[in-house]
């Protein structure tokens, strides 16, 4: 339960951001810095540090929220909310293995044969899983109703993923998995693949930028049951703002130069192409 109750020194607030809020309470006197603390030790990594953020509070006298004034200190109990302003058109797209996740959906034994170019993203799939221990990528991994569906294929090495997790609703954003995002200091970029990219791709994508994240869903290691599903879910993805890309792409902009310790061991990777499958072709 949030630290509600109140003292001499503290004073009550409600802090909001995005669809929450959350009671808690701060000194008498508190300015904008610690009120910005005590935000980010709210609500932790669904907030985007790498945003311009602007401060906010409930003013009575207008009834709305208005930007804090300069010099503005607590004194009673009041609401304030934190809005994180549209991201910087140059940032945004930018992979970093700091600020990096991978997240591999329900590559499961029984979808082998009604998945279009199933072995195919599996291929690629297998090419990510590597780039991330080579570069020290978190990976989380989840299985759709492994009991009736089966385990995660055998040639999708698993060794270090940060969490496998079984789950029944499509999306991957279950609790578990936000907690461990939650232990990943700055995270700020989700690498999506894995099927169905009309299904559990698109719905992990849809809640990911809801909670702030950029998306970056790669196009030649995602596949479904039909190929019109999947085209049109990729358009309508690229429509919100989400990031289509390949795996190729994915690897080396996340070493971004020739002289990274790690580019030849990605380079070695990625020196035979990546199947040029059917995946290529609108329907």
């Amino acid at each position: 339960m949030a630290d509600t109750h109140s003292n001499n020194n503290h004073v009550p607030v409600l802090f909001s951001f995005s669809v929450f809020s959350r009671p808690s309470s701060v000194p008498v006197g508190s300015g904008y810095e610690v009120l910005i603390q005590k935000f980010l030790s709210i609500y932790g990594y669904q907030i985007d540090v790498h945003r311009k953020l602007v401060l906010q509070y409930f003013s009575e006298e207008w009834g709305q929220y208005i930007d804090l004034p300069k010099g503005f200190v607590i004194s009673e109990k009041c609401r304030l909310r934190l809005v994180p302003l549209q991201m910087d058109i140059a940032t945004l797209g930018n992979l970093s293995p700091a600020t990096t996740v991978f997240f591999c959906c329900d590559m499961q034994e029984r979808f082998r044969p009604a998945i279009k170019y199933f072995g195919d993203i599996i291929s690629v799939g297998q090419r990510l899983l590597q780039g991330a221990r080579i570069l020290g990528i978190p990976v989380v991994v989840s299985e759709q109703y492994p009991k009736g569906l089966g385990s995660t294929v055998q040639e999708m090495d698993l060794t270090g993923a940060k969490l496998v997790f079984p789950k029944t609703k499509f999306s991957m954003v279950l609790p578990e998995v936000e907690a461990a995002l939650a232990e990943i200091p700055g995270v700020r970029s989700v690498v999506l693949f894995g099927v169905e990219t009309h299904v559990c791709i698109q719905q992990t994508a849809l809640d990911l930028i809801g909670r702030g994240f950029e998306v970056h869903i790669v196009a030649d290691a995602t596949s479904s049951r039909s190929m019109m599903d999947r085209m049109f879910a990729l358009e309508r993805l690229a429509r919100t703002g989400i990031i289509i890309t390949t795996s190729e792409s994915v690897l080396l902009q996340l070493v971004a130069d020739k002289e990274h310790p790690k580019f030849k061991e990605i380079q070695n990777i990625i020196k035979a192409s990546a199947p040029e499958s059917g995946l290529l072709s609108k329907v």
